[in-house]
């Protein structure tokens, strides 16, 4: 059985989960999210633990019985605690700038770069940092990890000056340039 698909999920305080058929809806202090988990799963509440179960032993649902239990704790995390993800922008002239629900980037193009942040996703900038830091704060984990995916492909880090930019704590192999005479 998978170890991680056993494992019974602890509602924390204050996160209330309800399950509807194949619905999970997950409410709790910071927001709500719904997942709709595969009919083939078995998900129950037991002593104040979300359990989940399969009914076979089929390679389908022991891949299945373990990503239905981590995207339901995924859940249960993201209303409780939330998720934030940080990135570094690297180079100089390079900036950004929060307007509203918009980041304004200045990133060696020709033309300011704006990035619409979707509903649930809210982002800090640390001007005085350096490099400059951006926060992104969200509950859906799966969310905040693509827009930072999508804010890091509009300048991904050079591969010789390593400017660009990065997720924070990112280490960079920089290749060495021209060889000298």
């Amino acid at each position: 059985m998978s170890r991680i698909g056993r494992k019974p999920i602890e509602i924390p305080q204050g996160v209330e989960v309800n399950i509807q058929g194949t619905l999970v809806k997950v409410k709790g202090p910071k927001g709500q999210l719904q997942w709709n988990f595969p009919p083939t799963m078995k998900v129950a509440i037991e002593d104040g633990k979300v359990v989940v179960t399969r009914p076979d032993d089929s390679k389908r649902n022991r891949a299945l019985h373990g990503l239905t239990r981590s995207l339901i704790a995924n859940m249960v995390k993201g209303v409780s605690e939330g998720y934030k993800k940080e990135l570094e922008i690297v180079g100089v002239g390079y900036r950004v700038d929060l307007k509203g629900n918009k980041l304004v980037f200045s990133l060696g193009y020709s033309h300011p770069v704006e990035f619409p942040l979707p509903d649930g996703i809210t982002a800090e900038v640390d001007h005085k940092a350096r490099p400059i830091k951006l926060t992104l704060h969200g509950i859906d984990k799966q969310l905040i990890g693509q827009v930072a995916a999508n804010i890091r492909s509009l300048r991904a880090p050079d591969a010789y000056k390593g400017k660009g930019i990065r997720y924070a704590g990112e280490q960079l192999r920089l290749k060495p340039g021209k060889a000298g005479k």
